[in-house]
């Protein structure tokens, strides 16, 4: 699955002349490590951020501090933030955003170990999708990382 949309949303990028940045919690930077394990990504991918603390979040993705406490770092308000925020501390056309829990400690009842809030910025139009992702850390990583990548493939087939 990987090794098609990773290739698939490099030729996209690059036809359009566009570059894309990552925004990583949860994922640690699976998502940057899978996007350069592929040939020429230099030609399309700018870099990432990896803001597994707040202070990151806010300090280099201008995610406001305001946004942390009301709905805190697993929320659909920080990971558009954190999509915005990587686009214009990259100064790339697309970014994308993870923040969750990827367990096996962490979840409480209104956010359960396997939630992922995943942001997605391309061209300037900004969304995000709740996810409850099941199994053990590592399985929520791994489905947050395919979830990730083709939502960015079908966001930039739009536009």
């Amino acid at each position: 699955m990987i090794d098609n949309i990773v290739p698939a949303i490099g030729k996209i990028l690059i036809d359009k002349g566009w570059t894309l940045g990552t925004a990583e919690s949860c994922t640690g930077g699976l998502v940057a490590a899978t996007l350069t394990d592929f040939s020429g990504s230099s030609a399309w991918f700018s870099g990432a951020v990896v803001a597994y603390s707040n202070q990151i979040k806010m300090s280099l993705l201008h995610v406001p501090e305001a946004t942390l406490i009301e709905h805190g770092a697993v929320s659909e308000a920080t990971v558009l933030a954190m999509a915005e925020g990587v686009c214009r501390t990259l100064g790339t056309d697309a970014g994308v955003s993870l923040s969750g829990i990827a367990g096996p400690t962490g979840g409480t009842p209104d956010k359960p170990v396997g939630t992922v809030w995943i942001g997605w910025c391309v061209n300037g139009t900004c969304r995000a999708e709740k996810f409850l992702f099941p199994g053990d850390r590592a399985a929520v990583k791994r489905q947050s990382l395919e979830t990730v990548l083709t939502g960015l493939l079908e966001l930039l087939k739009k536009n």
